[in-house]
């Protein structure tokens, strides 16, 4: 026998897209399921909307306290085992519930079941999908590391998981899931990956909590960086795998942060090479000039030199 589902959808200020979100979670081919909304203070008409369902699901407004406090009241308010949260401008596939939760069957051990998600892009009038895929290995240690588990909208949650870590963190001010992420692994949470995608994650507007404040973004990937290093270390579990994948996401972190703070940036290299002295990095973000430049005259050098190539592109 299944569990309930509580699709859970906070909302602020999301009247362009609030209908759909709502729609789509009603739309869900799994049964057992309700929907509650928490409308975070909006000033815009969305609360409007959202009454507008009447009682096909349950909804609460309060004034504005954020993302994660909302999240925490959704949780309150939920009577389901398993949790589907839901931003209020994405949108569900109408069986993605039903098959996590078919999926669950063979892994009933598991708290998280993660799937890849469909990006959708808004821009000049125009959308378009993009499917992001979860790269192997399927270790969630690495995933984290390298920014691969998916946004919040794609696992399906043991609501127990979550309320064995103390719920999201109230106050954190981005990377929300990726910090939840963190405890759930750190408390020994089970993952389990599910192959197929069934949400959509709109990317449509620059002023979002993972856009606004780039250095705020970096300092808090950084921050989580160091904390699964530090764990795994001290559990005897950073294997050169992980601990390879920490420093490449320090990299690619250093990469942007040198177009702004050139010093930070040279001290996460030196961060990285204190742990590995051999460390060469890998992937888009260095492509093979870079990474010639890169082992012959250093990082500072190899940032110079692609900041020239932009230039010259750009003339």
């Amino acid at each position: 026998m299944f569990s309930r589902v509580s699709i859970l959808i906070p909302c602020y200020n999301a009247e362009r897209w609030i209908y759909q979100a709502i729609k789509s979670a009603l739309n869900q081919t799994y049964s057992d399921k309700e929907v509650i909304v928490l409308d975070d203070g909006s000033t815009d008409k969305s609360l409007e909307i959202i009454k507008s369902f009447g009682n096909k699901i349950y909804w609460e407004s309060t004034s504005n306290q954020g993302g994660n406090v909302a999240r925490n009241r959704l949780i309150q308010l939920s009577t389901g085992k398993w949790l589907q949260y839901l931003d209020a401008d994405d949108y569900l596939l109408p069986n993605k519930v039903e098959k996590q939760i078919n999926f669950i069957a063979k892994v009933p051990q598991a708290d998280v079941i993660y799937s890849p998600s469909l990006f959708e892009y808004h821009r000049d009038g125009k959308s378009w999908q993009e499917f992001l895929p979860i790269p192997a290995p399927h270790d969630p240690w690495i995933l984290l590391a390298r920014w691969y588990l998916p946004q919040t909208g794609s696992p399906l949650w043991r609501k127990q998981a979550i309320l064995d870590v103390g719920g999201w963190k109230d106050d954190q001010p981005c990377c929300q899931e990726h910090e939840l992420y963190l405890r759930l692994l750190m408390a020994r949470k089970r993952f389990e990956y599910f192959p197929e995608s069934g949400s959509i994650y709109r990317q449509w507007s620059e002023s979002t909590v993972c856009k606004r404040n780039i250095t705020e973004i970096h300092y808090q990937r950084l921050a989580i960086e160091e904390k699964i290093e530090q764990y795994l270390e001290t559990r005897g579990e950073l294997t050169q795998l992980r601990r390879n994948a920490i420093n490449q996401a320090r990299f690619e972190c250093a990469r942007m942060i040198w177009l702004y703070n050139k010093q930070w940036a040279t001290e996460v290299i030196s961060q990285i090479h204190r742990n590995s002295s051999n460390f060469m990095p890998s992937g888009k973000a260095a492509p093979v000039i870079y990474r010639f430049a890169y082992k012959l005259f250093g990082f500072n050098m190899a940032e110079k030199l692609a900041q020239y190539k932009r230039n010259v592109n750009i003339k």
